[in-house]
């Protein structure tokens, strides 16, 4: 029982919730929807494919202290190593309902998130290429798989067209990456994980960051004004607007007081950019519909 618990509490299901924003933005741009299939794919990846690496991450990191979404742990047992497992075959015979090619893609994105927490590779300790291997895999590789597999099938898909969009949801998740990391340097050190956000420091984070950002904005704008979906980006726009207002606030904060860069503080900002991006992008789909 208290194996179950443990794996339960690591899998982290309620993270998948951070990682949504995505999903609902390639699924916006999708003309010729099949919603049966977005459905499964819905499922696919935040019911199966993002736990099951939240859960081989624990499993390896083993962490003692805070966590993304997490403030007390449990330590993993053999059990959720088992339960990863089960959870990524599962997602590849689904991923069987909608094609070869969705099953390669999740397989190179569970490859990528085995080989950022493996002991053995570790990718997430080095902190440039940790990070462009979650960029990529997290926003732009996940954006084409569901933008390509919630099309009806036989539909002709122009994935060249969404190559800006793309782009945008990599910039996105790599802006906020370091903020996911500030408050946890010293577990990180200990761990022997030199994490992007060490090598940025609690201010450089945050300008980095703001750069990022700044950066997918230019994107996102050049992007929805050349498909002429301009009152989708001033809704997405004014939609975000709150998580500017926190992120500038908590900057100030930390950059007076490092020690304002805590996990709380942390959750907050992650938890508000959620709701704002999910609340951005569902809005985008729903006058797209």
């Amino acid at each position: 029982m208290k194996n179950a618990s443990s794996s339960l509490q690591l899998l982290r299901l309620h993270f998948s919730f951070f990682l949504m924003p995505v999903y609902w933005f390639a699924l916006s741009q999708v003309v010729d929807r099949d919603w049966g299939r977005a459905a499964l794919i819905f499922v696919i990846l935040h019911g199966l494919v993002y736990p099951a690496s939240n859960g081989y991450n624990s499993y390896m990191d083993r962490d003692t202290t805070p966590i993304g979404g997490l403030e007390h742990p449990l330590q993993p047992t053999r059990q959720l190593f088992r339960v990863t497992l089960a959870m990524d075959l599962a997602a590849l015979i689904l991923g069987g309902f909608i094609g070869r090619w969705f099953i390669a893609g999740l397989a190179v994105y569970i490859l990528a998130s085995r080989a950022y927490s493996y002991r053995g590779i570790r990718l997430k300790k080095y902190p440039f290429i940790g990070w462009l291997t979650v960029i990529t895999c997290q926003g732009a590789l996940i954006f084409l798989l569901v933008f390509q597999g919630s099309h009806k099938p036989g539909a002709v898909v122009d994935s060249l067209s969404v190559a800006p969009a793309m782009l945008a949801a990599s910039l996105l998740l790599g802006g906020f990456y370091p903020l996911t990391q500030i408050y946890q340097h010293e577990a990180d050190r200990q761990d022997g994980v030199k994490t992007l956000s060490m090598v940025l420091g609690y201010r450089g984070s945050f300008i980095f960051t703001g750069i990022i950002y700044g950066i997918a904005f230019f994107v996102l704008a050049w992007y929805f004004l050349f498909t002429l979906q301009i009152k989708e980006f001033y809704v997405l726009a004014t939609c975000m607007l709150p998580v500017i207002v926190y992120f500038l606030t908590w900057a100030i904060k930390v950059w007076r007081n490092p020690a304002a860069a805590t996990f709380a503080n942390t959750m907050r900002m992650n938890l508000l950019a959620s709701i704002c991006t999910n609340a951005g992008f569902i809005a985008v789909l729903v006058m797209g519909s």
